[in-house]
């Protein structure tokens, strides 16, 4: 029988708490931050402060890619395998590869690293047993979870730390999350919720479109509700940050967590404008600019005229023209729009996307879903497609998911580390 969600929260929350205490009395106070008065201290530097005391004679896999980096742009990875009181014996690498130098739905395979020597195995498009068994061929006891997310469901990284989660616990293995901030802030959830049957890796379990959460809530979030039974369960929680922050906020580098995910500009348009993906329009890759730029062959000014008059909060369309270097019309000068976010405390990513679509489908005759209906995958169900489809406005789609929604912020409430 699967436990209750609060007696897992309270296990999970009592494991992560023994992990904090021990770090906050063994960092040093931080210089303040110019303007902040805030130090913020990832996960991976709090377990760093410690000694490492929560690995301690454990053999230790990472799960992780270039955004696993210390404040001064370190790999977590090289840090710990040049340290003596940490045992690194393998490394994990999701989509794009432990090192980053696969495009989109690609992967590094297995290989070992020319810096460290560390065999790296690949999880991309691994699950269940197939995982647990790769997680045993590593001969590691414990599996560490540090990969900087940007906040929406369809981007793969979280399920990855969701499929590993469930492929330890069928390995028998320890697990560990450190965190990170969401780059877009952890103000509420927003967009439509997941239903099952839609479930892919783009969407394992249902979770709302822009979920505000970080890796470790999420964590919390999936061993709660979701595993049919817990993994061992451990977080280092970042401190020094607030659910109303933002990227800059944080005084971190930023690495992008992915080729087409360039700026913190990119995440914060992403959860709205990657439904794009499921349309025939270009959704900017194969420019300086995806997911901020959108278009198609036979689109003008009209589109962006349309999407300003709706007047949405905290966000203006520009008129663009650009010529995608690959993906969608590639070498083809194509028209649409650049959005500008110039109040990212009022901007709503979900609802603008969904703006863009209704007023794209009105001003073009050419536009037209993907064949296999891959909206329906990123949206969750079949309800945006089909909505727009008969002419509904933007307030009409969105409210066909508020109940839903208000559900899963209910849930999500109860998994919440910050403030």
């Amino acid at each position: 029988m699967k436990p209750s969600r609060r007696s897992l929260l309270a296990t999970t929350a009592a494991l992560a708490a023994t992990t904090t205490p021990a770090a906050a009395t063994t960092t040093p106070a931080a210089t303040a931050p110019p303007g902040g008065g805030r130090r913020l201290r990832t996960g991976f530097e709090r377990l760093a402060a410690d000694g490492y005391a929560l690995l301690d004679g454990q053999k230790v896999g990472v799960v992780t890619n270039p955004t696993g980096i210390t404040r001064d742009a370190r790999h977590i990875v090289d840090v710990m395998h040049a340290d003596t009181r940490v045992n690194v014996t393998a490394v994990f690498g999701p989509e794009h590869g432990f090192r980053g130098t696969a495009q989109a739905g690609g992967s590094e395979g297995r290989y070992d690293d020319p810096a460290t020597g560390l065999p790296v195995y690949d999880t991309y498009l691994k699950s269940g047993q197939p995982l647990a068994d790769v997680f045993t061929a590593s001969g590691v006891d414990t599996v560490v979870f540090d990969i900087q997310d940007v906040g929406a469901r369809f981007y793969t990284y979280i399920w990855t730390l969701y499929d590993c989660m469930d492929a330890a616990r069928l390995a028998g293995k320890r697990f560990v999350v450190l965190d990170r901030p969401n780059p877009v802030s952890g103000r509420s959830a927003e967009g439509p919720v997941l239903h099952k049957e839609f479930a892919t890796f783009v969407g394992r379990q249902p979770i709302s479109q822009a979920h505000g959460m970080t890796v470790a809530e999420l964590a919390l979030l999936f061993n709660g509700e979701f595993l049919t039974a817990p993994v061992p369960l451990e977080t280092v929680r970042t401190t020094g940050w607030r659910r109303t922050e933002f990227h800059d906020d944080s005084g971190l580098p930023w690495v992008p967590p992915s080729p087409n995910m360039p700026t913190p500009d990119t995440a914060l348009v992403y959860s709205g404008t990657c439904l794009f993906e499921g349309t025939n329009l270009s959704e900017g890759r194969g420019t300086t600019r995806p997911f901020e730029l959108l278009g198609a062959e036979g689109l003008d000014g009209r589109w962006a005229a349309a999407a300003n008059e709706l007047a949405l909060p905290g966000v203006r369309f520009r008129e663009a023209y650009f010529a995608p270097t690959f993906s969608k019309f590639q070498g083809r000068t194509v028209g649409g729009v650049q959005i500008h976010v110039h109040d990212r405390a009022a901007y709503d990513p979900v609802r603008t996307g969904i703006a863009l679509l209704v007023t794209a489908k009105r001003a073009w005759s050419g536009f037209a879903w993907r064949a296999d209906n891959w909206i329906d995958k990123l949206t969750g169900s079949t309800w945006v497609r089909t909505a727009i489809d008969s002419g509904a406005g933007v307030d009409d789609v969105v409210a066909g998911w508020q109940e839903e929604l208000a559900a899963f912020r209910r849930v999500r409430q109860e998994y919440l580390l910050y403030r």
